[in-house]
């Protein structure tokens, strides 16, 4: 299993820079979580991952290789998935035809529909509902059918970004315990998560990031402490 390595990282939009000099590193088969306040710059790190930011000084590294400005199709193929925030599932495809869109880089049929069985598998839901219309499913199924598209595809690396938002507080605990079982069977996560003691209960390492900095990291249990926290999401650029 690879590391994943973020170096010195500056990205942002439109020559704009949202996250300044961002040094981060994710140990194989571990959580980390990635916490502060709105406007932090935590979604743009995981962006910035994925070519969706620019990238514009730093490297990303994923074992030995480097990353940055990868496409898209080279990232899936080098074992990092992305899930965006807002439960982005094709309505108007069934929950099959969804999670097969999910490993349209697979060429074996035999390849896809193991991945197909694994995801099923953490998620028995999905196999009951799989020939149901994706947009009939409740916000919690939408969720989990986000993340097992991501996972038609194996990857070492799952990139999560707000996997709690907008569900309820019994389907975000369901939601959170998948991700600690799909960790479990070897994925290595990064979470961007706003509900900070559910991210804490799951993840091994935590980054506090501010103004676009990581202002402290290390493990999840030196954060339970409240007022530390607060301070550290309310420092002044």
């Amino acid at each position: 299993m690879e590391e994943l390595t973020i170096n010195n990282v500056t990205a942002g939009y439109n020559d704009i820079p949202v996250i300044h000099d961002v040094n981060i590193e994710v140990h194989s088969g571990e959580i980390v979580a990635l916490i502060g306040p709105n406007g932090a710059g935590k979604s743009t790190v995981l962006k910035a991952v994925f070519n969706l930011a620019d990238v514009v000084s730093g490297r990303v590294y994923f074992g030995n290789k480097e990353i940055t400005k990868m496409p898209t199709y080279g990232l899936l193929e080098t074992g990092i998935a992305f899930v965006p925030q807002g439960r982005l599932v094709f309505g108007s495809l069934t929950v099959r035809e969804n999670l097969e869109m999910g490993a349209y880089l697979v060429d074996h049929k035999e390849v896809k529909q193991k991945s197909l069985d694994a995801v099923f598998n953490y998620f028995p839901a999905l196999r009951e509902k799989q020939m149901e219309l994706a947009a009939n499913l409740s916000g919690g199924q939408q969720q989990m059918l986000a993340l097992g598209r991501a996972l038609m595809m194996t990857p070492q690396c799952l990139l999560l970004d707000e996997p709690s938002l907008g569900l309820a507080p019994k389907v975000i605990k369901e939601v959170f315990s998948k991700v600690k079982e799909v960790n479990k069977g070897g994925t290595s996560i990064v979470i961007v998560e706003q509900n900070v003691h559910a991210a804490l209960e799951i993840a091994h390492r935590v980054y506090v990031l501010a103004n676009g900095r990581v202002v402290a990291h290390g493990p999840a249990q030196e954060f339970h402490n409240l007022e530390k926290l607060k301070k550290l999401f309310f420092q002044q650029p």
